[in-house]
């Protein structure tokens, strides 16, 4: 088989509205490795969007879910509990930042978990609204669309959004929006449009993710706090994206010194199997009744036994640690690239969730064209890399954290090497 030949039966079969950045078709993969069809092989700069954090079929991840199949692979936990359900469970209400008791759901993605938690809010505080951020992501169902804060490709021509949703701006010093700016947008939102007695829940992600890599400054998550305390409002953190090592923390309201109400998690849970949960304080995740809360495949066995391994990995092999110093030998790299690459706007990012962004360099204005040129450039030379950010001129770096050092080692001369040939147009 073909690329080419696969993706045009893709194209005959499956919806435009799916979306394809690569033409590439896996055939199997080994943590930072994957292998197309054709036989070519590629660094793996993507990691199924920040999902194979622990890499691509970790032994450990393999045999716990080999184990499980050999039980059974489906029972409904609603209909049938099962043991490690309530054991991942457990553990996830021990991680999760902040104090007191808390108490878990499982589901089966980040938006689906998002929902959840807006649910969890509003029934807790008997209020409607919810306040997210501009250049936000939190999933492509209604609610997560609505809260979403980028409307190309996620809200065009879907119609009406769900109702008491509001934004604020997010700080992107490097765009001018500072804290001061998003903190004054929700006072003004409050003075204008919106009482604050009415309002469930803020949601935020303590780095945006599709939005372009922007850390949430400490000052903003502080002033965040504040507000759902001076209004009894929920606070909660989308770690979706940010979860399970991929910033240096196991989750990155570590990096905080203020806790959110409730956290929203899926990708890096499960090593590649479909599992998110919600944790949150014990009294706001009992709001909800009996049967409020759950789906049919919500906490799936395979994905249940995978977590539970997952976090055994990340402890075992200290990959927080290893995020931290591959995070640092990246932007080493990068600062030297960027010595002879004036598009080269800005670097950032906490841990392994590195950014660069890319920008005119006459103009100072966002350069997409550049940035998918470098993308472009990585591809044809074997490195897999994924764009982000509302103007699309950031790429995002999200190997698995388990990379070997002579596949990061690789990596980072393809990268120089792209980023060279991008400036020759």
């Amino acid at each position: 088989m073909l690329n080419v030949e696969v993706n045009q039966r893709r194209s005959d079969a499956i919806s435009r509205g799916v979306g394809l950045q690569t033409q590439i078709y896996a055939h199997k993969a080994l943590n930072a490795e994957v292998w197309d069809i054709e036989g070519n092989r590629y660094i793996d700069f993507a990691a199924g969007i920040a999902v194979v954090n622990t890499g691509h079929c970790h032994p450990r991840v393999m045999a716990a879910v080999t184990e499980q199949l050999g039980r059974f692979t489906h029972t409904c936990h609603q209909v049938m509990a099962y043991e490690p359900y309530v054991r991942l469970a457990e553990r996830l209400n021990a991680a999760v930042p902040g104090p007191g008791a808390k108490k878990t759901i499982f589901v089966t993605t980040g938006a689906e978990a998002v929902e959840n938690a807006i649910k969890v809010a509003r029934i807790a505080t008997g209020r409607p609204g919810v306040i997210a951020f501009g250049g936000a992501f939190h999933g492509r169902t209604f609610m997560g669309m609505s809260l979403t804060g980028k409307v190309e490709p996620y809200k065009r021509g879907f119609g009406a959004m769900m109702p008491d949703v509001w934004h604020v701006p997010f700080p992107q010093d490097i765009h001018g929006i500072s804290t001061a700016d998003a903190l004054e947008g929700i006072t003004k939102l409050f003075k204008n449009d919106l009482d604050p007695g009415r309002v469930a829940a803020i949601i935020f992600e303590p780095v945006q993710g599709e939005g372009g890599f922007y850390p949430a400054p400490a000052d903003l998550v502080r002033g965040i706090r504040k507000l759902c305390d001076t209004h009894g409002i929920v606070m909660i953190a989308d770690e979706v994206q940010t979860g399970f090592a991929r910033t240096g923390h196991l989750f990155a309201m570590e990096a905080y010194d203020v806790a959110a109400d409730i956290t929203t998690m899926a990708k890096g849970l499960a090593g590649g199997l479909p599992l998110a949960a919600v944790t949150g304080r014990a009294e706001l995740m009992d709001a909800a009744h009996p049967g409020g809360l759950g789906g049919t495949y919500g906490g799936n066995p395979l994905g249940i036994a995978a977590g539970n391994a997952v976090l055994d990995v990340i402890e075992d092999e200290k990959l927080c640690a290893r995020a931290n110093e591959l995070g640092s030998r990246l932007k080493q790299r990068l600062e030297q690239i960027r010595a002879t690459t004036p598009e080269i706007a800005d670097i950032r990012g906490p841990g392994f969730m590195v950014a660069v962004e890319f920008a005119n360099p006459g103009t100072h204005e966002p350069d997409a064209g550049f940035t998918n040129r470098v993308r472009l450039e990585a591809q044809a030379r074997g490195l897999i890399l994924l764009t982000c950010g509302v103007y699309g001129n950031v790429v995002r770096f999200l190997a698995p954290i388990t990379i070997p050092d002579a596949h990061f080692a690789e990596a980072m001369d393809i990268l120089e090497a792209a980023v060279a040939a991008a400036r020759k147009g």
